[in-house]
């Protein structure tokens, strides 16, 4: 229910900013914002992106646990989204999420909320084959067939794969 919630309520939120800023400084400075918020808000992802990239692949390096790297990338993504999107509400979420500081929060947020049981790396633990407990029936296969002729007949179109 409450991702209908949210559903509903950002379009809302979004198109009550429109009217309010757009009555305030016009339609074209309005428009003008939101497209450099959005040019602005790809060059920040992009940026801080390739930064989460290498904090990634510099645990997976040390064989450190990568949640943390991975969660940043996420919401770095989720920030990306959020700033392509025409609006200001949409744009202030997508700018929050950009700051390092926020993103901290927010997963000592998710922390308190999420337990991992089990983290691992490398290949999984060798186990015994399972063996099937019963007895070997043999090497009986049951099946049906169709006797083919030797010959094809003069008339024959052939399969189209072939030269004939």
């Amino acid at each position: 229910m409450w991702l209908f919630l949210v559903f509903l309520m950002v379009p809302l939120i979004e198109i009550a900013l429109f009217i309010q800023v757009g009555g305030l400084i016009g339609l074209l400075p309005t428009l003008a914002i939101v497209v450099l918020t959005a040019i602005i808000g790809t060059y920040l992802v992009r940026s801080q992106g390739a930064r989460a990239l290498a904090d990634l692949r510099r645990s997976f390096s040390e064989l450190q646990d990568p949640s943390e790297p991975l969660a940043h990338g996420a919401m770095i993504l989720l920030s990306g989204a959020l700033l392509l999107t025409p609006g200001f509400f949409t744009d202030a979420v997508g700018f929050a999420l950009l700051v390092p500081g926020v993103r901290s929060a927010v997963m000592r947020w998710a922390r308190q909320r999420i337990k991992v049981t089990r983290f691992q790396m490398g290949p999984e633990p060798q186990r015994p084959p399972h063996r099937d407990p019963s007895p070997a029936r043999g090497d009986v296969i049951d099946g049906d067939f169709t006797e083919v002729p030797q010959g094809k007949s003069p008339n024959h179109p052939g399969s189209g794969w072939t030269r004939h």
